[in-house]
């Protein structure tokens, strides 16, 4: 792992809190009667980055630009990359640990790699393996036997239609019974009677009228903006539209664009980010969870564990025992 991203020393103290590691089990037994679909689940938007690989190959579908510039100036450009493209600082499983429960997973084949090799990506790869960290998922749900997590796959940068069925067969060997087939979104009390703990939503749709383990993709609410004023009022006005039929995301997090990057060579997504999260997070506390037009459902963020994201998400679900 000496390739690996390390992270800031922001987040020394964040390692091993886990209050939240069985938040679903604990949650009122009224609830576990409620869909996954109305209840309020806390999610890490693009999960993998703490493990970006400072010697990969930038991604070949980032911009023309980024590529030139990578080219000529390597030694300045990468570094300005990787700063920029590190969402996480904790590992997959001190996410779930701290109550993550919708892990957004951005998978591609490296051109430059073997075979079979799949990672993930963020502007550039990640030191990870995708079955590595399936199964690391795997042994954490089989020590957390009635709590459920969501794995959103998708990018698929550079995966024929054979790594489709590779990762498919991966996927199902891993998880095995674990797997809830697609159907009606079901609630915690079904899924623990059917010993059923991963949903895998799959952005590929000739895979999934092959495979009914798989799901459709999930509309995820991405703001695409630098600016915290702006992703409340997109969040807003996708609120207003009403809110989707089944599982769904409303991204808080903050995005850059290269011209952004370029500009401020001497940030990161991480200083950007940090001084925002209580603004963010005030926005969080206002929202509810449950069936009607205006609710929210899973929230996904940078950063977890930098805050008090994840509790105030998992509290939300109070909401619903009001009514």
């Amino acid at each position: 792992m000496g390739g690996q991203v390390s992270t800031s020393s922001s987040f020394s103290n964040l390692r091993c809190r886990n209050a939240n590691e069985d938040w679903m089990s604990a949650l009122c037994p009224r609830l576990w009667d409620v869909p996954l679909h109305h209840l309020s689940i806390p999610g890490s938007h693009d999960t993998m980055t703490y493990c970006l690989n400072k010697k990969s190959p930038i991604s070949h579908e980032e911009s023309r630009l980024l590529q030139l510039l990578n080219k000529a100036f390597p030694c300045i450009t990468r570094p300005v990359v990787l700063k920029w493209s590190v969402t996480q600082a904790l590992d997959v499983t001190e996410q779930l640990d701290a109550g993550v429960r919708y892990l957004d997973l951005r998978i591609a084949h490296m051109l430059e790699g073997s075979e079979k090799n799949l990672h993930f990506v963020h502007m550039v790869y990640t030191t990870a393996l995708v079955e590595d960290t399936l199964t690391e998922i795997s042994e954490w749900l089989e020590r957390h036997p009635r709590e459920v997590v969501i794995l959103a796959c998708r990018n698929f940068e550079g995966l024929s239609e054979d790594l489709h069925e590779y990762l498919v067969a991966c996927i199902k060997n891993i998880f095995g019974d674990m797997l809830c087939p697609r159907g009606e979104l079901p609630t915690l009390r079904q899924l623990w009677s059917r010993g059923q703990q991963v949903i895998v939503s799959y952005e590929d749709e000739s895979s999934l009228g092959r495979h009914c383990e798989l799901w459709p993709g999930i509309p995820y609410w991405w703001g695409n903006t630098v600016k915290p004023e702006a992703l409340l009022r997109y969040l807003e006005t996708m609120k207003s539209c009403g809110r989707p039929g089944g599982l769904f995301v409303a991204g808080t997090n903050l995005t850059e664009n290269l011209q952004y990057v370029l500009a401020h060579p001497s940030k990161s997504l991480e200083k950007m980010t940090l001084p925002n999260l209580p603004r963010l997070s005030a926005w969080v506390r206002e929202q509810r969870p449950g069936p009607g037009s205006r609710c929210t459902n899973v929230i996904a963020g940078d950063f977890i564990g930098a805050d008090s994201f994840v509790g105030d998400v998992i509290a939300l679900n109070q909401k619903l025992l009001w009514c």
